[in-house]
C-alpha cells in the first residue's frame, strides 16, 4: 500500500485529479494503520526475546545488559517509523488541501 500510494498521489497532483490524490492518501493511511497495529507486536517480540535470554542463561550479565539496549533500540525503530509515517500522511493531506484550494 505505501509503495503504490506515492505514485498514485503524485499522479493525481501532477495531472490535477483529486480522486487520485484521495486514493493515494487512503493507500498510505492503510500502511500507517498496519504500522500502528504491528507496533505492540514488535514491542512484545523484543520483550519475549529478552526474557528468553534471561531465563535460558544464554548470555552473561554484561552481555545481557548490552542485549537489552539493542532490543530496546530495535523496538524504538518501529516507533520512529510510525512517527515518520504519520508525519508523511499529514504532509499528503496538507498537499491535497493546498491543491484543492487553488
Amino acid at each position: 500500500g505505501s509503495s503504490l500510494s506515492w505514485p498514485v498521489f503524485f499522479a493525481g497532483l501532477i495531472f490535477s485529479i483529486p480522486p487520485l490524490l484521495t486514493a493515494g492518501i487512503i493507500l498510505f493511511s492503510l500502511a500507517v494503520l498496519f504500522q500502528l497495529v504491528t507496533l505492540p507486536v514488535e514491542y512484545n517480540a523484543s520483550h519475549r526475546a529478552l526474557r528468553t535470554l534471561e531465563t535460558e542463561s544464554f548470555l552473561t550479565g554484561e552481555e545481557l545488559a548490552g542485549a537489552k539496549k539493542v532490543l530496546s533500540a530495535a523496538a524504538l525503530t518501529y516507533v520512529a517509523a510510525l512517527i515518520v509515517a504519520v508525519a508523511n500522511l499529514l504532509r499528503l493531506i496538507l498537499l491535497r488541501n493546498r491543491e484543492r484550494d487553488r
